[in-house]
């Protein structure tokens, strides 16, 4: 009997190849695409599932459905300031990040020293970036759960952030704000009163989305013991920003690898605590991110009181042309550690880009964190990451 089931176990078993990783499809397994369009991938992201029932056997991410030939452009760029529109288009929910790292980056290679008034400036616009893209991760990740009010509370304080920065430089979603050398435009007089102002207004309503989404029974039960990333494992991937301290990792560079004024400021580095007893899980991420914006707030105040006087354009070089060599420099985005590899070979355009994503490597770890979930736990774990494809795609 057993060998008759043996037999026939071997006829239905499939020789079909999943993604070219040569493995084979049982019989009782099946494949289900998620995605490209499918509004819980957060952009155009194909996952492919396999699956046995409800239960997920593994996930394969398929990408570069967005690929915009970014660094590509920017070996073709004139001069190294044009570079910086197309790095707002990376993480294009948190522009201004973006372009803090690429600023330094060019900076450390022509050996610039900035203002410290453009140091501070800067500070304050990544750490406004950081809350505005925590709110679009945490009210977009209740909608995922079957929550559609937090996001309608995020959206609303996020509009104050963005007044701020269209105050400063005109725009709303990408800046060209942060130049190499400085900065695009001062901000107005009364930049560090409104800062301080949003942070008393903001602060109360983190408490308000915690007592709405937070601490809710239906979505504790969908996130608590749901894909969980033991900290080796995030180590081992190379994950970075509130995925890595979600699972109890206390790594953050702007602590542990100071940059910019980040050493002159003091501030806490959040790490997960586990809610249910289980370290790393959907749960812990999403509420790192609701105390970074805590500690966000936090830095703010302090920036805004020390934010000294000073030209925000008076190291901007008139000629950009870096002697030949080479930089890596990296920073903590609101997703993780965003790195800039920039070769220069003594002309006006940069030699070679190249960056190191952190939604990119972070989505690597989704199948570790999804093995042996159910389908509706991939929703809930994808999520948790909070990946921007133009960052993974470039």
């Amino acid at each position: 009997m057993e060998d008759t089931l043996a037999t026939t176990e071997s006829r239905l078993t499939r020789p079909d190849t999943v993604a070219g990783f040569g493995r084979q499809i049982r019989s009782e397994e099946m494949v289900i695409n998620m995605g490209p369009q499918h509004p819980s991938t957060h952009g155009v992201l194909r996952l492919e599932l396999i699956v046995n029932g409800e239960v997920v056997v593994d996930v394969i991410p398929h990408i570069g459905y967005l690929h915009r030939c970014f660094e590509k452009h920017c070996e073709h760029m004139t001069n190294y300031q044009q570079v910086v529109p197309y790095v707002d288009r990376m993480d294009y929910v948190a522009a201004m990040s973006n372009e803090f790292g690429y600023a330094i980056a060019v900076e450390k290679l022509l050996g610039i020293k900035v203002p410290e008034r453009v140091e501070y400036i800067r500070v304050i616009m990544a750490e406004l970036s950081r809350i505005v893209s925590h709110l679009i991760a945490i009210g977009t990740y209740g909608m995922d759960i079957g929550a559609f009010t937090p996001f309608l509370y995020c959206m609303r304080d996020r509009e104050h952030v963005l007044d701020i920065f269209e105050r400063a430089c005109g725009a709303r979603l990408l800046y060209n704000y942060m130049w190499i050398g400085g900065l695009s435009h001062d901000v107005p007089a009364d930049f560090a009163e409104k800062v301080k102002a949003f942070c008393k207004y903001f602060r109360p309503y983190i408490k308000e989305l915690n007592d709405l989404l937070s601490y809710n029974k239906i979505f504790i039960e969908r996130t608590a013991n749901v894909g969980v990333l033991p900290a080796e494992v995030a180590i081992n991937y190379g994950v970075s920003g509130p995925s890595l301290r979600g699972s109890g990792v206390n790594w953050d560079l702007r602590k542990n690898d100071p940059y910019s004024v980040y050493d002159k400021l003091d501030f806490e580095i959040p790490v997960g605590k586990g809610l249910k007893g289980t370290v790393g899980d959907c749960w812990d991420r999403y509420m790192v991110r609701i105390h970074e914006m805590e500690q966000s707030v936090n830095i703010l105040e302090q920036a805004a009181d020390k934010l000294p006087a000073g030209d925000v354009q008076a190291a901007i070089p008139k000629r950009i042309r870096p002697n030949a060599g080479e930089v890596y420099v990296r920073t903590e985005t609101p997703k993780g550690e965003l790195g800039y590899y920039v070769i220069s070979d003594g002309t006006a355009s940069p030699f070679r880009i190249k960056v190191k994503g952190p939604c990119f490597v972070n989505l690597s770890a989704l199948p570790a964190m999804s093995r042996g979930a159910m389908i509706a736990d991939v929703v809930a774990i994808l999520g948790s990451i909070d990946i921007v494809l133009g960052e993974v795609d470039r």
